[in-house]
């Protein structure tokens, strides 16, 4: 992929060197304020980037040693949301510091009755006055015991059909009556999180976009989610990639032919993966937003995701099921640390996951059968 970049003397390049040279340790709100932090995002939060340019940025920031601010669902969702059809007002006071990681966000979408069936949530917002009252519960919801505002998805009008009468919120996670209580997984971690809501009352300008209109701009948020979750890392986008594995490997060379034929198999997958990242990035600089390829890419993505970690488990052995195991690292060779060792051993359970969060596999390819390939809905289950 790099050998397809312009070369060093590219002027965007150059740009980006020279602002680099200005600011050699740059702080959020600098990234953020050049443009450099979503520079596909349109101006002037980003610098509607075209692909090449936004992968010259990326390996300019990279040679660098710079790194982004963190904020997955803020960035990767809530963010495109709000530019996308939120107020001028809305835009102002979210999307800056959003950008910078000054203000978390998280996404309060699953319920424990819905499922992968979104569209049947029950958690309701009733009018009062120009606040909204919200009574419910929502459940896997990442960071929400760190995060500062929420995208909520609320029935407004339950009269309507399941997929009208919802409305999108931005929601203050500090408001008297949210309730959050974090789920302990089988890492240790406490990633996720159940939302209780009791009498919330969200304050005016909260709805974005119209009143139950809701589920269209879901469907924006939900195809940014599956672009974010397949990117980078293999655990949705964060933590190693296939390349760091091989990084690993090269230190011990494999000799078994089929293991060796394992790893060939996730550097494939991983190239291929690769390919379709800067097809849907073309689509989404041309002003399209993601459509089925991202179901098909969150698909490829998720799998070689635990395929990935399963041949790190396989490549580690017996040991490979305990913690800490090694203090080599994942091949026991020296020079590689105690951390990259538990790096692995994280990543194998929580790679469990992958193909359930974020709309389960299953649910991804009957959107790609039913929307790519024009096979019948699949039916609807009977009582």
């Amino acid at each position: 992929m790099d050998q397809l970049l312009p070369g060093d003397t590219d002027e965007r390049r150059i740009s980006i060197r020279t602002w680099l040279a200005e600011h050699p340790r740059p702080t959020p709100r600098q990234l953020a304020h050049a443009g450099y932090v979503a520079p596909h995002w349109p101006t002037p939060w980003g610098l509607a980037a075209d692909p090449i340019h936004q992968l010259i940025i990326d390996d300019e920031l990279a040679r660098a040693g710079v790194q982004r601010p963190s904020n997955a669902i803020g960035i990767g969702w809530a963010g495109p949301t709000i530019a996308y059809a939120g107020s001028e007002e809305q835009k102002e006071r979210y999307l800056f510091p959003l950008l910078t990681a000054e203000e978390i966000w998280c996404q309060l979408f699953s319920e424990p009755g819905s499922g992968s069936d979104l569209a049947s949530l029950s958690t309701r917002a009733e009018r009062d006055g120009d606040e909204w009252v919200v009574n419910g519960s929502k459940i896997w919801t990442s960071g929400a015991q760190h995060s500062q505002f929420g995208i909520l998805l609320a029935r407004t009008n339950p009269d309507a059909a399941k997929h009208k009468g919802i409305t999108y919120f931005i929601c203050p996670m500090n408001l008297p009556g949210i309730d959050v209580r974090p789920i302990r997984e089988m890492t240790g971690g406490e990633t996720f999180n159940e939302v209780f809501f009791t009498d919330v009352r969200l304050p005016p300008n909260s709805v974005v976009g119209e009143v139950n209109d809701g589920w269209r701009l879901a469907k924006v948020t939900l195809g940014n989610e599956r672009v974010s979750l397949s990117t980078g890392g293999v655990l949705w986008g964060h933590g190693p990639t296939a390349l760091d594995l091989l990084a690993q490997i090269k230190r011990a060379p494999v000799t078994d032919p089929v293991m060796r034929q394992n790893i060939a198999k996730v550097y494939i997958e991983h190239q291929i993966l690769e390919l379709i990242r800067m097809r849907t990035l073309s689509a989404r600089i041309r002003g399209e937003q993601p459509g089925p390829e991202a179901s098909i890419r969150k698909i490829l993505a998720d799998e070689h995701g635990q395929h990935v970690m399963d041949l790190a488990l396989s490549l580690q052995g017996a040991s490979g099921m305990i913690a800490n195991a090694h203090e080599g690292g994942l091949t026991g060779t020296q020079g590689a640390s105690a951390m990259e060792a538990a790096v692995w051993y994280y990543g194998f359970l929580f790679a469990q996951a992958l193909t359930i969060g974020g709309g389960t596999g299953a649910v991804q390819r009957n959107i790609v059968g039913e929307r790519v390939l024009g096979l019948p809905h699949e039916p609807e289950a009977r009582p």
